[in-house]
């Protein structure tokens, strides 16, 4: 039986859940499968104008036929609720995923309240027992537990190299990308090695000149990525989170899955990776070769960093530079089982949101004594 933790004063709120992304909009899910009610029992906060999580800032380009993957949230198929119109895969994902997320809100009544953000959240168990989560717009809520979702969008990651602030061009991160278009007639150099990094490289070479640099050889994957290949990649990770070690990406075990699309590319010769440069001039890049390439524009295709700014005076982290996780799905923070970060390393997918989601809702529900019983939709 679940240890239960000893809570002296009302909340108002048991649990506060942050971010309605796939991870948070699964925990809501799985916390009314425990029979908590949704307003009352848990309240979910997200900062965004509209539902859809990071999908709805997404760049037009890319549609149903190109995203790496759509995955199902739980109790409500994707395909069957994101293009009533029948326009099909071409319609763009910063659509069809909000509309879908829209209608899993309403459906299962997740009353999400929007916009807030959550600015910090104190531990004032000293005082009350209570978490404080101060927020924007709804005050500040006094909780019992804390599920955190809100992902990687918010905090994009841009690497420094020397002479950045003289590059003369435009530099620019894949969160700020809209459109291929807009470069013609210009150099551009992409950097970065993920899926996003190739994909918006294949974009760009269609209409104007490319560079495509990375820090380490990219590794193409021409076999199809199977569960078990996914699993092997997903436990690299998790060992690292339970260790105390920022979680790095699931993409850098796993490789570039080689499509059409990139095959094609490659073919073109757009797929010619350069060593990272040196440093950067006003009027391109250079490596220490003495190489030297014109530019004028640098696309920082970089990748992103888990959003937890707003956590920082729990003071969770550890000495390793990441945050000691527990539980089933190492969800749960090792030095305070109050809180559970989903959408954190090894759950940094849409699959693996959806686990996390329910492993944090059944977790923490056994943790404070919430459990009521599972409900029949």
């Amino acid at each position: 039986m679940a240890q239960q933790a000893v809570h002296p004063a009302e909340p108002d709120f048991p649990i506060l859940v942050i971010g309605a992304g796939q991870s948070g909009l699964s925990a809501g899910y799985h916390l009314r499968r425990h029979g908590l009610v949704p307003g009352q029992d848990f309240l979910i906060v997200d900062h965004a104008p509209g539902p859809g999580g990071a999908w709805q800032f997404r760049w037009p380009s890319l549609t149903l036929s190109t995203v790496n993957r759509v995955h199902d949230l739980p109790g409500m198929p994707f395909a069957e609720n994101a293009d009533p119109g029948g326009a099909g895969a071409e319609v763009p994902a910063a659509t069809a995923v909000p509309r879908y997320y829209q209608r899993y809100e309403e459906h299962f009544e997740l009353r999400v309240r929007r916009p807030v953000s959550v600015r910090v959240v104190c531990d004032r168990s000293g005082d009350d027992g209570l978490l404080h989560a101060e927020t924007d717009r709804a005050g500040t809520l006094r909780v019992r537990g804390l599920i955190n979702g809100t992902g990687t969008w918010e905090h994009p990651f841009i690497p420094h190299y020397r002479g950045a602030e003289t590059f003369a061009g435009r530099q620019l991160h894949t969160r700020d990308y809209r459109d291929p278009a807009e470069f013609a007639g210009q150099h551009v150099v992409v950097v970065g090695g993920g899926i996003s990094a190739v994909q918006l490289l294949d974009e760009i070479s269609r209409v104007t000149g490319t560079t495509w640099v990375t820090r380490s050889e990219p590794a193409f994957r021409e076999a199809p990525f199977d569960v078990d290949a996914g699993r092997r990649a997903v436990a690299i990770v998790e060992d690292r989170v339970r260790r105390g070690l920022p979680p790095g990406s699931v993409v850098s075990v796993t490789g570039l899955p080689l499509d059409d699309r990139l095959r094609a590319a490659r073919e073109r010769g757009v797929l010619r990776r350069r060593p990272m440069f040196d440093h950067i001039e006003p009027e391109g890049v250079r490596w220490a070769d003495g190489s030297f390439q014109a530019a004028q524009v640098i696309l920082w295709a970089t990748g992103f960093r888990s959003a937890l700014d707003h956590l920082a005076p729990l003071r969770l982290r550890g000495p390793g530079g990441g945050i000691t996780m527990s539980g089933a799905l190492a969800t749960r923070v090792a030095v305070d089982p109050r809180i559970h970060l989903i959408g954190y390393g090894p759950s940094a997918s849409t699959i693996g949101a959806n686990r996390a989601g329910r492993a944090a809702a059944a977790e923490l529900t056994g943790y404070l004594g919430l459990e009521r019983g599972a409900l029949r939709e």
